[in-house]
C-alpha cells in the first residue's frame, strides 16, 4: 500500500529539533549527523528505532537535512550495523529516559497483557498494539518482531487458562459431566457404539450437540417444536445464567466459534478446563441464539395465522360471488341503468332494471344475510379455528419455555393475559373463564374484536371466550415484541432494551465517547453529520451527469439506465491461489476451507463494501457519496 506523503505540518509538529537535541547533534558531523538526527526524531516519534533506511520518510529526511546542514543523500553513507549506530541508540535512550527491554521486563509486560488485555481482546494483532503502547508508557524500548509475539501468544495462552479455570470452576459437577457427555456422546455416535454414548444423544439418535448446532427450518408448527426442544436440550445442562458476567461478548463468540468448527474428537484433547468453557460458551450463545429463533418465529405464525386466515376468507366470498345464478348480470343492469338515469329514483329507475324489481334485490340481500359471508366476522372465526386446530400447540408451548416481561407499566396487561393463558391452557374444552377469574384488558380487545371476545352465554351473562381471547393475546404480544415494549428473558437480539448499553455507560460517558468517536455535545454531532451528508450528496449530484454508462432520464420504462458492464479481470494471484491448494491438498472443496478460515479467524468481519456489485463479474466504481 503507498504511503500518504507528510504535510508540512507533520513534519513541523514530529520532525523538528528541538533546543536540547540540537546540543546532542552538534558534535558530530556528515552522515553521521544526519543519521543520528533522523534516528532521534524517529525514536520521539514512535518509541522505537527504524529497522532500515526503508523506514524513513523521504520528505522527513529532506526536512531534517535541512536543519543540521548536511545533504540529504549522505544518508545513504550511514552504517546501520555496528558498534557507532550502537553508540547512537544508548544516547538516544539515555537522553529519552527509555530502557531495553530485559527478561524481567519481558515478563512484567507478559503478565500485564495476561491479567488486563488478553483477558479482553483475543486478536494478537490488538493486544501487540496494547503491548507497544505499554512499552512507551513505561518508556522500554519494544522487543523485536519475534519476540513481541512471543510475549503476545504467552499474554493469550496464560490469559486462557485463567479464564477457563475460572468458568470451569463455577459449574457444578452435574452440568459440566453433562457437557463432558456431549462430547462424548457424538463421539461413540459416529462410530456406532452404543451404551453410555445415549445421554448424548436425542430422540431422533442424533447426537445432542449436533441437533443443538443445527439451524431453524422455515416457518411451521414442526420447526417451532424441534426449536423448542432444542432449547430445553441447552437448559438441561444447568448452565449458570452469570456463567460468562464477567468475560467480554468477544471472548465468548471467539469461544464458542472455535467450539463450533471444531469435532467432537478434537475437543476431546484439550484439558478439561478447556474443553468445558468452549462447549459452555456454545451452549450459551446458542440458548440465546435460539431463543431469538422462538421469538421471530412466534411473530411470524402469528402473522401468518391472521393472513391465511384473510386469504382463505376472500377466496370463499369470490367463489360464492361466482355461485350466484345472474348475480354479473344483475350488477351491470343496476350499474347501467344508474348511469342512464342520475337523478331519478331508486324505485323508478334501479328497480325496473332488474327482472323481478325490488323482490329480487330483497332476496339478494337475504341471501348475503343467510349464506354469504361477513367479511371481518369470517375472518375471525378462520382465524380462531386456525389457532385451535393447528397452531395452538406450539404457540402454547412457547409459553412455557420462553419468560417475557415488560418495563413499562402500560403493557403489563399484555403480561398478564399471558399469564392467564398459560394458567388454562389445559382446561379441555371450557369455551369461557370461569366468572370468578379477573381477565386482564388490553387494547387487542377492543376494535374489530370486541364483539367476538365477548359474547353472551345461555343465561344472558357477558363473558370472555377462552379460544378468542387467547388469539387477540399473541396478537398484542407479536405488536409488542416488535417495538420492544415486551422482552424476553435470555435472548440477545429480543432483550431488555436496558441492557442494549453497558451498565457504566453514563458514568464513563466521556470515555465511552472518546472510544466511540464521537462528540459529547449533540448539536455539534448533527452539525458534523448534515454537513457531511450535504457535502456528499453534492458530490453524487456533481458526478452523476460524468458517468458514461449511466443515463437519467425521463421514460416510461424507468429513469435509470445502465451500459452493459465489462468482466473485470480475474485477480492476478487467484490462480496461484488455485494452483497452490491442488498441488499441497489435490481436489478439495476449497469453500470448506474457507469457510473453517472464516470461522476460526474472523477476517470477513475486516472486509467492508464500498460501491454496489450488480453481478460477480460486474463491478462498477461510484463516488465516494455512495460509500455511506
Amino acid at each position: 500500500m503507498a504511503r500518504t506523503p507528510l504535510d508540512l505540518d507533520e513534519l513541523v509538529e514530529h520532525w523538528t529539533l528541538l533546543r536540547d537535541e540540537h546540543g546532542l547533534v552538534s558534535g558530530k558531523r556528515g552522515a553521521t549527523r544526519l543519521g543520528f538526527a533522523v534516528l532521534l526524531k524517529f525514536y520521539t516519534q514512535y518509541g522505537r528505532f527504524p529497522r532500515g533506511r526503508f523506514e524513513l520518510p523521504g520528505e522527513a529526511v529532506e526536512f531534517v537535512a535541512r536543519q543540521v546542514q548536511v545533504p540529504a543523500s549522505e544518508l545513504d553513507a550511514y552504517e546501520w550495523t555496528g558498534r557507532t549506530i550502537e553508540y547512537h541508540r544508548a544516547q538516544i535512550r539515555g537522553h529519552l529516559g527509555f530502557r531495553e527491554c530485559s527478561v524481567a521486563d519481558a515478563d512484567k509486560l507478559t503478565a500485564w497483557l495476561a491479567e488486563h488485555v488478553a483477558c479482553k481482546e483475543r486478536r494478537p494483532e490488538q493486544v501487540r498494539v496494547e503491548l507497544l503502547a505499554r512499552c512507551r508508557t513505561e518508556c522500554i524500548e519494544p522487543p523485536s518482531p519475534g519476540r513481541c509475539d512471543r510475549m503476545v501468544g504467552g499474554a493469550l495462552r496464560v490469559a486462557e487458562e485463567m479464564q477457563t479455570a475460572r468458568i470451569s470452576a463455577r459449574l457444578a459437577v452435574e452440568s459440566t459431566e453433562r457437557i463432558v457427555a456431549l462430547v462424548a456422546g457424538a463421539d461413540q455416535a459416529e462410530g456406532g457404539e452404543a451404551g453410555e454414548g445415549a445421554a448424548g444423544e436425542g430422540e431422533d439418535g442424533l447426537p445432542a450437540l449436533g441437533r443443538i448446532k443445527e439451524a431453524p427450518g422455515n416457518v411451521s408448527l414442526e420447526t417451532m417444536l424441534t426449536e423448542i426442544d432444542k432449547l430445553l436440550a441447552v437448559r438441561a445442562v444447568g448452565l449458570p445464567r452469570d456463567l460468562f458476567a464477567d468475560v467480554t461478548p468477544k471472548v465468548v463468540a471467539g469461544w464458542r466459534a472455535r467450539a463450533a468448527v471444531e469435532s467432537p474428537s478434537h475437543l476431546r484433547t484439550h484439558p478439561l478446563p478447556l474443553r468445558v468453557t468452549l462447549l459452555a460458551a456454545l451452549l450459551h450463545e446458542r440458548e440465546r441464539e435460539i431463543t431469538d429463533t422462538l421469538v421471530e418465529l412466534l411473530i411470524f405464525t402469528v402473522h401468518r395465522i391472521g393472513a391465511r386466515a384473510e386469504k382463505k376468507v376472500t377466496e370463499q366470498l369470490v367463489n360464492a360471488f361466482k355461485k350466484v345464478s345472474g348475480k354479473e348480470n344483475i350488477l351491470f343492469k343496476l350499474a347501467e341503468a344508474s348511469i342512464g338515469d342520475p337523478e331519478g329514483t331508486v324505485r323508478e329507475v334501479v328497480y325496473p332494471a332488474v327482472s323481478g324489481g325490488e323482490q329480487t334485490l330483497r332476496e339478494l340481500v337475504h341471501e348475503f344475510k343467510t349464506r354469504g359471508p361477513v367479511y371481518r366476522r369470517t375472518v375471525q372465526t378462520t382465524l380462531k379455528a386456525s389457532y385451535t386446530n393447528h397452531y395452538r400447540r406450539g404457540l402454547i408451548r412457547l409459553l412455557d419455555v420462553l419468560e417475557f416481561r415488560s418495563s413499562n407499566h402500560t403493557h403489563q396487561p399484555v403480561i398478564e393475559a399471558l399469564a392467564l393463558v398459560a394458567r388454562y391452557a389445559a382446561a379441555g374444552n371450557t369455551t369461557y373463564y370461569p366468572l370468578g377469574e379477573t381477565v386482564p384488558v388490553h387494547k387487542a380487545m377492543g376494535g374489530d374484536w370486541a364483539e367476538v371476545v365477548r359474547r353472551t352465554d345461555k343465561r344472558g351473562r357477558r363473558r370472555v371466550v377462552r379460544m378468542v381471547y387467547e388469539v387477540v393475546a399473541f396478537q398484542a404480544l407479536r405488536d409488542q415484541l416488535k417495538c420492544k415494549e415486551i422482552w424476553v428473558v435470555g435472548a440477545d437480539k429480543w432483550r431488555n432494551p436496558d441492557e442494549d448499553l453497558p451498565q457504566d455507560f453514563a458514568e464513563r460517558r466521556e470515555e465511552n465517547y472518546r472510544e466511540l468517536r464521537k462528540p459529547l455535545d449533540p448539536q455539534v454531532f448533527v452539525d458534523e453529520l448534515r454537513e457531511q451528508m450535504t457535502t456528499e450528496l453534492g458530490l453524487l449530484n456533481d458526478r452523476m451527469p460524468k458517468m458514461g454508462w449511466l443515463d437519467i432520464a425521463e421514460r416510461k420504462s424507468g429513469a435509470i439506465r445502465l451500459t452493459p458492464a465489462e468482466a473485470q479481470p480475474e485477480p492476478k494471484n487467484l490462480r496461484r491461489i488455485k494452483g497452490e491448494v491442488q498441488r499441497r491438498w489435490g481436489v478439495v472443496p476449497l469453500i470448506d476451507m474457507l469457510k473453517e478460515a472464516v470461522l476460526r479467524t474472523g477476517c470477513l468481519d475486516a472486509v467492508t463494501s464500498v460501491s454496489p456489485v450488480a453481478a460477480p463479474s460486474r463491478r462498477r466504481s461510484w463516488p465516494s457519496a455512495c460509500s455511506w
